[in-house]
């Protein structure tokens, strides 16, 4: 059953970029104002959010957009039998019992409605039909599709066909005309019925993760009793390795103390027996694990990690996050835990490795690699580096490029072409058995393979691959058209990246100009240098309520979420413990007034917050005229020359970066807000969700979902050089530098010349 309603033509909006000054007035004014309603009506045609989570008799509904499901733009599909798949999952605790496909979507005026029509697939299986009438062609349209529940299974794959003709007579099966356009704002909604799961360890992470869910997580952590910094750090063991497990969905982990939640699935951390809120558990007896039914909902689960003090709280956390595949039964008491081998730097799992080349194999599954067709989707490959490559006068990192393609009988302009982020950055010609010159070698070749080899080695500009970067692969092949009434699609092309191809960044010193909270929002630097957070301290207030909990728990997951490692050596302390910290770089979280170290720092601080009252250090750097003195047009060597003080009752989160003051190349990072309900958002803005400004510069000021960045205070580096690159790169710095160098070259050549011709003459003398 379909119904189908017109939708008003979307609406073009540009954004313009922001100057420094106008930026800082803007934070500076909005900040003196009251915050406005956040909800205001969306634009005609806008992004439209998926259907909210409902409660429904038995079960819930919930909406996820073709956006959420990996469809990353509109997608369009052309010819007679064009088709996208988007893969979608069910979690293992849940059965739909209803599913429906809200599709958005227009379609050629020059299809004939008699012939064409859009199949939409479940499975493989065909779950509608909807026509394509000529009288509303051309136009957006809205289409409700019911599908069949018994279809979906854990594992699926929605499928939207075209079924596309323009003419009675003979056509071009790839003819411009025949074309339809399938927003990614269109939503699967679905309607589930939970399921009871067994109370077994095997299953972890199910329930409290579950990687066919692709929405956000949230799940809640509950503390028997107002937790010290080591049950703390047990807890963020936990919160980074489920937020490692999120990865791109985002996770939030809300925060209570002795309170469990009245539904779902939770945490709970506790050294003492509980007897009381449904719950009866023993006194433990050792580091222990237990799955238990949450008391309050039949269908939520409750993980207990119990222990006799803090420290064994710790170590079953460590034991859930490094060996629960090998934990079963309903309670598992962990008697023994070996060592995990220390870190290196550089080494999170999810970064490029910095020590050998990488084949593409190890970052992307194999047959991902392939795609076949005349215009085959691009082939995507994900790369995480390092954020503090140092690129000055490198030429580029090395790809050794391996690839295949079905040479064509005949063709002119068939090509494989390469970007980086939606950015051109070669084109490969893939020429056909006639330019290939058909020779007996080539021919014994196809006869055996159809598909040739190609090598190709090339540099790739470091300054177009920022920490998180995409290599885009794509083949296109010539259509060659046989005549009128000849013209027959053969899906006999292919090509394939081959995983033996390499990218190589081992050659690239790590060095950089810090503070940049840009790296620390798009990888966690300098905090992820070491995966497990051993060189990290979080530095809570004294007084920390849940709020600054669950911020500490959400930052975990952020930062674990970029190297796809749990925090295991992570460490918690308070202000008065931070003079035995210096060796670790520190991030500090405050609310309010309740972090003494940031009026103990105030004077290196590029800002500082107090109860309702701010000041902002300003710089210069704007207003010099030798930046071409400088390499980085960013960087602020010189102290902050006036500051700018006020006061505000409206709520926001500042985020700051600045050197450590306790030792030099260690780095500080602050999240500080004015109410503690303000540390949400600040979590929110390191997931990222809905922004389209991020967080970057020395200081970022954060109101909801704006974002308000500049640059303010010197400039440190954290890295090595060597001796040699950095006599270079300090030179290129400062000229003056050169001319030093130059007249102690010219003095110490004037002194040897002096010498030598001094003994010429002494050895005159004596003959």
């Amino acid at each position: 059953m379909t119904t189908t309603r017109n939708l008003p033509r979307k609406r073009a909006y540009a954004l313009s970029a922001r100057p420094l000054s106008v930026m800082l007035a803007a934070a500076l004014l909005l900040n003196s104002l009251p915050l406005q309603a956040a909800t205001q009506p969306a634009p005609a045609g806008g992004e439209a959010p998926a259907k909210p989570e409902q409660l429904v008799s038995g079960g819930r509904t919930y909406g996820v957009t073709l956006k959420q499901l990996g469809a990353g733009t509109p997608m369009v599909i052309r010819g007679v039998e064009g088709s996208f798949s988007l893969p979608f999952d069910i979690r293992a605790d849940e059965v739909v019992s209803s599913a429906r496909l809200r599709l958005r979507y227009t379609y050629s005026p020059a299809l004939l409605a008699d012939l064409s029509h859009i199949n939409v697939l479940v499975n493989g299986e065909v779950a509608a039909s909807v026509p394509v009438p000529k009288e509303s062609a051309g136009e957006p349209k809205e289409t409700v599709v019911d599908l069949p529940s018994q279809l979906i299974t854990q594992f699926n794959n929605l499928n939207v066909q075209l079924i596309g003709h323009y003419t009675m007579e003979c056509e071009d099966p790839l003819h411009s005309s025949l074309w339809a356009n399938v927003s990614n704002r269109s939503t699967l909604e679905l309607t589930v019925t939970p399921l009871v799961l067994a109370n077994d360890l095997s299953i972890l992470p199910l329930p409290f993760f579950d990687r066919r869910d692709s929405r956000p997580l949230t799940l809640p952590f509950v503390f028997a009793a107002a937790p010290d910094n080591t049950t703390l750090e047990a807890a963020g063991i936990l919160s980074s390795w489920f937020g490692a497990l999120a990865s791109y969905r985002g996770a939030r982990f809300p925060t209570a103390v002795n309170q469990l939640p009245t539904k779902g699935n939770a945490i709970l951390l506790t050294t003492g027996e509980l007897r009381s809120g449904g719950l009866d558990l023993p006194a433990p007896s050792g580091p222990s694990v237990t799955l238990v039914p949450n008391p309050n909902d039949m269908y939520g689960k409750l993980l207990v990690l119990g222990g006799r003090d803090a420290k064994e709280l710790k170590r079953a956390a460590q034991a859930v996050v490094t060996g629960s595949k090998a934990l079963t039964g309903q309670r598992a008491v962990i008697t023994q835990l070996a060592e995990l081998e220390p870190r290196k730097p550089y080494d999170a799992p999810n970064w490029l490795r910095s020590d050998r080349p990488v084949k593409f194999g190890e970052l992307v599954p194999p047959t991902s690699l392939n795609v076949s067709g005349f215009a085959p989707p691009t082939i995507p490959v994900d790369l995480r580096l390092p954020p503090d490559l140092f690129g000055w006068r490198e030429s580029g990192i090395p790809l050794d490029l391996r690839y295949r393609y079905t040479p064509q009988q005949l063709s002119t302009s068939s090509t494989m072409t390469l970007g980086v982020n939606d950015q051109l950055v070669k084109s490969f010609p893939l020429p056909s058995i006639e330019r290939l010159n058909g020779g007996e070698g080539l021919l014994a070749k196809l006869q055996t393979d159809s598909s040739i080899p190609v090598r190709a080695q090339m540099e790739l500009p470091l300054q177009l691959m920022p920490p998180r970067s995409r290599l885009q692969f794509r083949y296109q092949y010539d259509y060659i058209k046989e005549g009128q009434c000849r013209d027959v699609i053969i899906d006999n092309v292919r090509g394939a990246i081959e995983p033996d191809s390499t990218i190589d960044i081992s050659g690239f010193k790590h060095y950089i100009a810090l503070p940049d909270l840009a790296v620390f929002h798009n990888s966690g630097f300098p905090f992820t240098r070491m995966a497990d957070l051993s060189q990290t301290a979080i530095i809570l207030p004294d007084s920390a309520g849940t709020a600054e909990y669950s911020a500490y728990l959400g930052v975990l997951g952020r930062l674990s979420e970029s190297t796809g490692y749990p925090a295991l050596n992570v460490t918690v302390a308070r202000a008065e413990q931070v003079s035995g910290l210096a060796d670790k770089d520190l991030l500090v979280i405050a609310s309010g007034d309740n972090q003494p170290l940031l009026k103990q720092w105030s004077s290196q601080l590029p800002v500082s917050l107090a109860e309702g009252g701010r000041r902002f250090s300003l710089s210069d750097w704007v207003y010099q005229a030798w930046n071409w003195v400088v390499p980085n047009p960013r960087e602020d060597t010189g102290k902050a020359r006036n500051s700018l003080s006020f006061t505000t009752d409206g709520a926001s989160v500042v985020f700051a970066g600045f050197e450590s003051p306790l030792r030099s190349g260690r780095s500080v990072v602050a999240i500080s807000a004015t109410r503690p309900e303000g540390l949400a958002e600040a979590v929110d803005a390191l997931i990222g969700e809905d922004r389209t400004e991020f967080i970057q510069g020395s200081v970022s000021v954060v109101r909801g979902k704006q974002v308000d960045s500049l640059v303010s205070g010197p400039t440190y580096y954290v890295g090595s050089l060597g001796f040699f690159k950095t006599i270079q790169w300090y030179a290129a710095r400062q000229p003056w530098i050169l001319l030093l160098l130059a007249v102690f070259g010219i003095a110490l050549l004037g002194l040897l010349v002096y010498i030598a011709l001094r003994a010429r003459a002494a050895r005159r003398l004596n003959a």
